[in-house]
């Protein structure tokens, strides 16, 4: 096996299959009048509470002045809230509203659906064994 080969293919697969899946998912988003950032926001306050702005930035993986317009947006849309930290006011949480967890309630389940359908042409080993190989990759690479 020559391993520069298969690197190089298994690479291109990876980036392949990553376009193809955010074009599902922005395409998932879309139908519930959300782009895949916005989505992103609310499902982490929705699974975790509300954090403090820093941290969904880091989380979400954008920069510090994209995480103010997307919150902004969803402020606007009623969504989300900013709430200071009483005891430290240079800390804003974002938090979901009754409305964004009303919509996360309703919308997170047929997306996870839409989700494990992508990966319904794998048994159940495969995608265990997919996961684990990826996970490896992200958290083990050296360059």
């Amino acid at each position: 096996m020559d391993r520069v080969e298969e690197s190089l293919k298994a690479f291109v697969g990876i980036k392949r299959t990553n376009d193809m899946l955010d074009r599902i998912v922005k395409q998932d988003m879309k139908n519930y009048g959300l782009n895949v950032t916005e989505f992103a926001v609310m499902e982490l306050l929705y699974h975790k509470g509300e954090q403090p702005i820093q941290k969904v930035k880091d989380r979400i993986l954008i920069a510090s002045s994209s995480t103010t317009y997307v919150i902004d947006q969803l402020v606007k849309k009623g969504y989300v809230i900013r709430r200071q930290n009483p005891k430290d006011k240079r800390v804003i949480y974002a938090v979901l509203t009754e409305k964004g967890h009303e919509l996360m309630h309703e919308i997170f389940p047929q997306h996870a659906q839409t989700i494990e359908k992508v990966f319904a042409t794998l048994n159940d080993e495969e995608l265990v064994v997919l996961r684990k190989a990826l996970k490896k990759i992200n958290t083990n690479s050296t360059v």
